[in-house]
């Protein structure tokens, strides 16, 4: 299956769900865009490792889990989004590597990944025919 690269357009709010964010994801190579639903504290988590003015009192949950990842000599080498099920819910798989070169797939919600992959400096990859759904 054909990988299509993603980058982050835009976070705001949902139009479709109150109290909920819209994570827009786009094609680096063109125009589709791929919109996922997400929470307030997802959306608080992408947007806290968005701004690199913004530091926390105390760590979150995905910078804990970098900070653990580092401590352990893994990195994450990418996300995909995988999969979309019947109710509109995206799962992603983070690929990460040990220091002895030991691949891990980790499954995902796709907000958690997203966050990740940002403090990571990862790329986001979709697969082609979930973009085109």
């Amino acid at each position: 299956m054909k990988l299509i690269q993603l980058d982050i357009v835009g976070l705001s709010n949902s139009q479709t769900q109150s109290g909920a964010f819209a994570l827009i994801l786009g094609e680096v190579t063109g125009n589709r865009r791929l919109p996922i639903v997400i929470g307030n504290f997802e959306a608080k988590a992408i947007a806290i490792a968005l701004d690199n003015e913004y530091k926390s009192q105390r760590p979150i949950t995905h910078d804990l889990f970098k900070t653990f990842a580092i401590g352990f000599k893994i990195s994450v080498q990418k996300i995909i989004v995988s999969s979309i099920d019947t109710n509109g819910i995206f799962s992603s798989i983070i690929y990460c590597i040990n220091e002895d070169g030991k691949e891990i797939e980790l499954d995902a919600r796709t907000s958690d990944a997203v966050a990740i992959a940002i403090r990571f400096n990862a790329p986001i990859f979709t697969y082609e025919s979930l973009l085109d759904e």
